[in-house]
């Protein structure tokens, strides 16, 4: 990688923990600190992201939402379009990259699932739904360790990008 990739990646992980402390909403986060870093644009992959946090409806329950976001801009950026939908091997290359992005998370954190990273990161899961676990949460400084969390996915993501780009150009 070099000194300018570098300062790209460099960027959407601190775009991603800046935009995760400030704004909320993991998937939302990693969105747009990737589209950002990277000088793209996409609004409406970043609406359909806001769906996301949490592990799905802010449930805890599903795959962290900042790993989600990497995956969503990983299938913009190389999956299949719709006039290709019948045929089952044209969305293998975005697989691929997910499966690399996935690998990669776990690997890092150990797992992907909300609430153990949050039992991870932040030592409990919270039940965002009960009351007085957001403000918990916040006094607890969970939005500072999963700031993180985005932050790394997105830097992450960025260079799956990087280094894809860099694959189709060899």
């Amino acid at each position: 990688m070099n000194q300018n990739q570098e300062e790209v990646c460099r960027k959407a992980e601190e775009l991603g923990e800046k935009y995760e402390i400030e704004c909320t909403g993991c998937a939302q986060s990693t969105v747009a600190a990737i589209l950002d870093a990277l000088e793209l644009e996409n609004d409406d992959l970043f609406k359909a992201a806001s769906g996301l946090a949490d592990g799905i409806g802010l449930t805890g329950n599903g795959t962290c939402g900042a790993l989600v976001g990497g995956v969503m801009v990983l299938g913009w950026l190389y999956g299949r379009e719709r006039q290709d939908f019948a045929d089952m091997f044209k969305p293998m290359p975005s697989y691929m990259l997910a499966k690399k992005l996935h690998d990669r998370f776990v690997d890092h954190f150990g797992n992907c699932r909300c609430h153990d990273l949050q039992t991870k990161v932040c030592g409990r899961a919270y039940d965002f739904w009960e009351p007085g676990e957001i403000e918990q949460a916040m006094a607890d400084g969970a939005m500072k360790h999963c700031a993180k969390v985005v932050g790394t996915s997105a830097r992450m993501t960025t260079e799956i990008i990087l280094e894809q780009r860099a694959d189709n150009e060899a």
